[in-house]
């Protein structure tokens, strides 16, 4: 009897609703988690900010279990800072930030979007300050036993990072150079899937290695049935695998988000629940 545990990412999904809202309808859906991309307009938000934020979560009664430090201008086609020389201070400076957020609501996960390659700087430079910025970010999570997170993305051509082997030598260097052991691989399984990995051999080669999962149906990233993954087998097998994480709903809902829910029983979005 397989067993996973879902929930809900709250900057794509209830965005029909103020983002100081959705953690309660992810509640009153029947979720006790949420994770979010980073839901500030800058680097360093106000204190009033963040803590309009972190009421928000707790007066809802979810877990934060994912939160990414600040990328940018996601909708504007930035993908992370961290490997971005004009911008690293910005990153720097978010480090400490994001997890004192994280730290105040018990998240014990940060995914650090690795950023997209830019004009005028070698990508030998841009991987080098990556590293660095990795084993800082990495550095800092340690003092509150929480994990870095790298990922690889679909849909964004200058993102340099597409296959879960991109991702794994990135770690691999940064572990080998700073002596770090908290970074983990973010498995979406959608932009795996579109960006032509083989799924099944990620889980089988990297499953240990894996530090979170996310999921989305392709094409279309709508919500699991909508599309062709299969994405009930890829569970099975990365819970078979040993993974024992959670398992992000990062998707594009094709109804409204409250509708979108039907393929997982109400039973199964609570926890740690049988498949």
């Amino acid at each position: 009897m397989h067993q996973l545990r879902y929930e809900v990412n709250l900057s794509i999904l209830f965005t029909e609703l103020p983002l100081l809202e959705r953690p309660a309808a992810a509640k009153a859906a029947g979720f006790e988690a949420v994770e979010f991309w980073w839901p500030f307009a800058g680097a360093v938000p106000s204190d009033r900010d963040i803590d309009a934020f972190v009421d928000s979560v707790r007066n809802a009664g979810v877990q934060l279990v994912g939160l990414n430090f600040f990328a940018g201008d996601m909708a504007g086609g930035d993908r992370g800072l961290v490997s971005w020389p004009a911008r690293s201070a910005e990153f720097r400076d978010n480090i400490d930030v994001t997890l004192g957020v994280g730290e105040q609501l018990g998240c014990k996960a940060f995914n650090a979007l690795y950023g997209n390659r830019v004009e005028g700087v070698g990508p030998e430079a841009q991987d080098d300050l990556a590293a660095e910025n990795l084993a800082l970010a990495a550095r800092a999570a340690q003092r509150t036993g929480a994990t870095v997170l790298v990922e690889s993305v679909s849909g964004a051509p200058a993102y340099p990072l597409l296959t879960a082997a991109d991702s794994i030598a990135v770690i691999d260097r940064v572990e080998r150079e700073s002596g770090v052991d908290n970074i983990g691989f973010l498995a979406d399984l959608f932009h795996l899937t579109v960006n032509g990995d083989d799924v099944d051999a990620v889980i089988a080669a990297h499953a240990a290695r894996i530090g979170h999962v996310q999921i989305a149906d392709a094409p279309g990233r709508g919500e699991p049935g909508s599309g062709q993954i299969g994405l009930e087998d890829r569970l099975a097998r990365l819970e078979a695998s040993g993974y024992r994480g959670w398992v992000g709903l990062e998707y594009k809902p094709t109804v409204a988000s409250a509708d979108s829910f039907g393929w997982l029983p109400r039973e199964r979005r609570a926890g740690r629940t049988a498949l």
